[in-house]
């Protein structure tokens, strides 16, 4: 039964700790597309212009370079 449980505590470790590197690879991936679309925006794209690129609403790409 104590193998069992330590088991399970090693597969639970595993898991969370799985969870939060694909979660800070997803927060970089998301600074990244900010970014992309700040920069698109100061080269003079409008939002619906990156939204196209995107395949995203235009005011989808909005809600994301403010951050959200």
């Amino acid at each position: 039964m104590a193998d069992r449980k330590q088991k399970a505590r090693d597969k639970v470790r595993r898991a969370q700790a799985e969870f939060e590197r694909a979660q800070s690879q997803r927060d970089k991936i998301s600074t990244a597309r900010r970014r992309s679309f700040e920069e698109a925006r100061k080269a003079g794209l409008t939002l619906r212009e990156i939204g196209e690129a995107a395949d995203l609403h235009l005011t989808r790409v909005k809600e994301i370079i403010e951050g959200d």
